[in-house]
């Protein structure tokens, strides 16, 4: 199964143009970011202690509902 960080790097891009695409861009360049997890709880934990770069909690719980969407009914 793809990670959260696996289906979130689909969304970088050199100049964001979307809350989305810097996420996915911050969090490439975050070393410590939960990289091979698809737990929720895992994730949303790191962020809210190091997530320093999300403008919001939102942001990630958004991408979390598309990655579900995408990735995780397929199963």
């Amino acid at each position: 199964m793809k990670s959260f960080y696996h289906y979130l790097m689909k969304h970088r891009h050199p100049k964001p143009k979307d809350e989305l695409s810097k996420f996915a861009n911050d969090a490439y360049v975050d070393h410590g970011f939960p990289k091979n997890t698809d737990n929720y709880d895992e994730i949303s934990s790191y962020l809210e202690m190091n997530g320093h770069y999300l403008k919001s909690m939102t942001v990630f719980d958004d991408a979390w509902e598309k990655y579900q969407n995408e990735i995780l009914k397929r199963i």
